[in-house]
């Protein structure tokens, strides 16, 4: 904001530290000004000096009440005697403005405030993910910024390149060991938005904040995403992710078509119906065939919703989502949150479509600087004796007890900063994912819980999401409509913690593929070859096209050098 704007306009927004200090400014310019004005021009010199000063002031508090969120109006406090003077002072110099965005404009902290990214290593040329336990040396990190510079750097360097984004997968799917790291980040561009086809064209290191801020106006929403908005889209395809939706399930529903870099250094477009074995093999398929630059995406209205709860048993779960939420035209979001470390009771949340007028000021999800009550809730329900019961029976009753309607923007725009801890040195935070088709439900989540309890998994929460039939991705997840058991605990950082994590890991995989269901692959490759096979019957597939468009296995990464570079020396040796 110019100074200009600042002192004599009265649109827009300034915070408390800015009101308060350009009023010290305005006051003390006022004084020293009056005596010489007085001297050369007299009293009229006086009144125009005046005027200018209830004008700045004026100017200065009706955009100190748009940071609140309050019309001018507030401003008439001022004629009531005494009392009105002092609350307006109170007000504009000590309550802090809205988060975010609202009716008057932009948040005066708007440019420093941004969605989390995850936090860069020390060491030159080292790559981590939001865990930082899995610590890759690399050869070099080039950062491309447009496609061209892309096919420029596989066509010039030798030698093996890894691919990477936001770098929120967990367990080294962006990186491999003396690699060519290609950081996506700044391939970031809105390339088309079509509002009235309800299409948007992007680069691969847009993220979904990104896209959000330029359909919201619009009355747009992706249609498609995760419940987090800090991942770039090229990640989230590599990856194949889903979010709450209700009627949807993996994002390659939502895409048009995509653009590749070839391991040859071409362009090449793929969608499903053209080059329709590099689209199923490149979405979802952790980078084993091609690099991602650019995407084209469905969106959607965006709506409000409304928030509906219900705490229920473990066996009750199934009948109630089948008879209200499974064939509901009205329900948007849905998950069902199992509580341990008992896993019999859950609580299941569902947003609906509402006409209801929004209960929160803000379209867009309003950023913090930090989250200290959600670091501390997350400390206490993992590290004090009763908090997993205080979560249950005190803390969520007293949440879930107002009325909310969120935009549905909104509602798919969390910034995961909420979920980092004060350090990740001694311990983290971990995500795993395992998917059964609806009707094992009831036979799935014992399996889970027991193994769950006989290990002392430090779990925080186990979340339900629904997800309908992938259209043919090599690696599907979603082979038939099922239920995705989202899990989040905390480990420590050490070997045998590291160790005792993969032993429980496989034992869920072994449960898992005995309900008929699979695993995901974005997380920690705790996974033996053979549960990898059998989770991902077309793996094999995906491996032969892999062998034929890149035989010299330039893309690579640690998923790939786990599961599939041992298959090329066992060709070489059968040949």
């Amino acid at each position: 904001m110019s100074l200009a704007s600042l002192f004599l306009a009265f649109q827009g927004r300034i915070g408390r530290a800015t009101f308060f200090l350009s009023l010290v400014f305005v006051w003390t310019a006022f004084f020293n000004l009056t005596f010489f004005l007085e001297k050369f021009l007299g009293d009229a010199g006086v009144v125009i000096l005046i005027a200018l000063l209830l004008w700045m002031v004026f100017a200065l508090s009706v955009k100190r009440y748009h940071d609140l969120g309050k019309a001018p109006k507030h401003l008439l406090l001022l004629l009531i005697p005494l009392v009105g003077p002092i609350w307006v002072f109170l007000e504009l110099t000590l309550r802090k403005g809205m988060a975010g965005n609202n009716r008057f404009g932009q948040s005066p902290d708007a440019e420093n405030l941004d969605y989390a990214t995850v936090r860069p290593e020390p060491t030159p040329n080292t790559i981590n993910d939001v865990t930082q336990i899995n610590v890759v040396q690399v050869k070099e990190v080039l950062t491309p910024e447009s496609v061209e510079e892309v096919c420029d750097i596989v066509k010039k360097t030798k030698g093996p390149l890894s691919i990477g984004g936001g770098r929120f997968s967990m367990g080294g799917q962006v990186s491999s060991p003396d690699s060519t790291h290609l950081d996506m980040r700044k391939l970031n561009k809105i390339i088309a938005f079509n509002a009235l086809e309800k299409r948007i064209h992007v680069q691969a290191g847009v993220r979904w904040c990104d896209i959000q801020r330029t359909v919201d106006n619009q009355n747009l929403s992706v249609k498609i995403m995760q419940t987090y908005a800090n991942f770039t889209v090229g990640g989230s395809l590599s990856v194949n992710s889903h979010g709450r939706y209700m009627g949807l399930g993996p994002l390659v529903l939502s895409v048009r078509f995509i653009r590749v870099v070839m391991p040859d250094g071409i362009l090449v477009e793929a969608s499903p119906t053209v080059n329709k074995e590099i689209f199923y093999g490149v979405v979802g398929g952790y980078g084993a065939l091609a690099i991602i630059v650019e995407a084209e995406l469905e969106l959607t209205e965006n709506i409000r919703v409304e928030r509906s709860a219900i705490k229920l048993k473990r066996e009750e779960y199934l009948p109630y989502f089948k008879q209200h939420i499974r064939n509901s035209k009205d329900a948007v979001f849905h998950n069902a949150d199992i509580y341990p470390p008992h896993y019999t009771r859950l609580r299941a949340v569902t947003w609906s479509k509402t006409d209801a007028p929004a209960s929160s000021p803000y379209r867009l999800m309003p950023l913090q600087r930090s989250y200290p009550v959600h670091r501390y809730f997350y400390w206490a329900f993992t590290e004090t004796l009763t908090g997993k019961w205080r979560r249950e029976f005190i803390v969520e009753p007293l949440l879930y007890r107002a009325k909310k309607v969120h935009w549905r923007n909104y509602e798919a725009g969390y910034d995961v900063a909420e979920l980092e801890p004060s350090s990740r040195q001694h311990s983290t935070y971990v995500l795993q994912e395992y998917f059964v088709p609806i009707d094992r439900f009831d036979d799935f989540l014992p399996l889970m819980a027991a193994v769950l309890r006989k290990h002392k998994v430090n779990v925080i929460n186990i979340s339900v999401r629904h997800a309908l039939p992938d259209p043919g991705t090599y690696l599907a997840w979603a082979r038939k409509e099922m239920f995705a058991f989202v899990l989040y605990y905390k480990q420590h950082v050490h070997i045998e913690a590291r160790h005792a994590v993969g032993q429980w890991t496989r034992e869920l995989i072994d449960a898992v593929l005995r309900c008929d269901g699979t695993y995901y692959l974005p997380y920690q490759p705790h996974a033996t070859p053979e549960q990898f096979h059998s989770a991902y019957p077309r793996a094999k597939e995906l491996f032969a096209l892999k062998q034929k468009l890149d035989p010299d296995f330039r893309l690579r990464n640690v998923l790939w050098d786990k599961y599939y570079a041992p298959t090329l020396n066992q060709t070489s040796e059968s040949n």
